[in-house]
């Protein structure tokens, strides 16, 4: 008998994982790479998604599934929630490639670490009635952290899962979940922090800029939001600017055909241009730049502009404006 588990990393996945194998189950994970949220950075050559599971000794697959979220993005079936996250589409999304995976795995069923109540989106009764009717897989997804609390599934009716043997957690509290992290001895899950950045005030605002701006958007568009402050200088033209050290370093990387800025002599941000530039694009770019230096309002600098990464500079001459000056066009 095997299941396949949609694996975050989390302590609910994990946990579901633990539950599952306790009763004599091989599990399989799943961890879909959606764009807005990942197995986080790889760390002595794995990432702690692929730590975990090799802690729990389940095997691990990734499944890429960014360019179909973006395509939900457009216009999620089912709307919404607080930002720009379409919980219940992605997560129909997740069980519909979990169905498929299944099939050619050999798998019988599949198991997930939800908990009724724990997200006011997705996790309520109702949507989770709704993914498992729309998934085509009604009956054959297991909540076995929560199990106790809905109608029986196919794997308990069937004897494959013993359901007194499940439990019957609800509500937002970790509580529950940590003392049975500590009775099973599990000791290697994350911090409840961090997560999909489509449930982020600050990157839906950059998205929903996107979106309006740019219909074809793509992985790379949305690779960019996560960096740095943004900047609207035209319908067809956005400014990034490097917040500190490490984000001028990460846009230096990401250049490809972009033009791009680097101060001269004068501390300041790596700035990009993502879009065609205008003159009246670049004079405003330059102010934004010079206000984020470290130079007086009013006083010249230096930048050099280059086009893609190795492109040679051209030495441009800005006055520094004050942030209040620029302020509106920040996204």
């Amino acid at each position: 008998m095997k299941a396949i588990c949609s694996f975050s990393g989390g302590l609910d996945s994990i946990l579901a994982v633990r539950i599952i194998q306790e009763q004599g189950i091989e599990v399989e994970a799943v961890h879909f790479n959606n764009g807005f949220g990942g197995c986080g950075e790889r760390k002595g050559g794995q990432t702690p998604v692929e730590y975990r599971a090799k802690k729990l000794g389940v095997k691990l697959s990734f499944i890429d599934v960014g360019a179909e979220l973006i395509g939900i993005l457009r216009s999620p079936s089912f709307g919404f929630g607080k930002n720009m996250n379409p919980c219940m589409d992605c997560h129909l999304l997740f069980f519909r490639k979990c169905g498929e995976y299944m099939e050619k795995a050999g798998a019988s069923f599949i198991v997930t670490g939800e908990v009724l109540g724990e997200r006011p989106m997705s996790q309520r009764r109702w949507a989770i009635d709704q993914i498992d009717e729309n998934s085509g897989l009604e009956g054959l997804i297991l909540r076995p952290l929560c199990a106790k609390l809905m109608k029986p599934t196919i794997p308990e009716e069937k004897g494959w899962v013993d359901r007194e043997k499940l439990y019957a957690i609800s509500g937002r509290s970790r509580r529950p979940q940590m003392d049975l992290a500590a009775k099973f001895g599990i000791d290697f899950y994350p911090n409840a922090a961090g997560g999909c950045l489509l449930t982020e005030k600050e990157f839906s605002r950059k998205l929903k800029d996107l979106m309006e701006h740019k219909e074809g958007f793509n992985i790379e568009d949305v690779d960019f939001l996560k960096i740095g402050r943004h900047f609207r200088l035209s319908p067809h033209a956005k400014l990034i600017l490097g917040r500190d050290e490490k984000e001028n370093e990460a846009l230096t990387k990401k250049v490809s055909g972009e033009t791009w800025f680097i101060t001269v002599e004068v501390p300041g941000p790596v700035a990009v241009v993502r879009g065609p530039l205008s003159k009246e694009d670049e004079e405003l770019a330059l102010h934004i730049i010079s206000s984020y230096s470290n130079i007086l309002p009013g006083e010249d600098m230096e930048v050099y502009r280059r086009t893609g990464p190795d492109g040679n500079p051209d030495t441009l001459t800005v006055k520094s404006v004050p942030k209040r000056d620029i302020q509106k066009h920040s996204i």
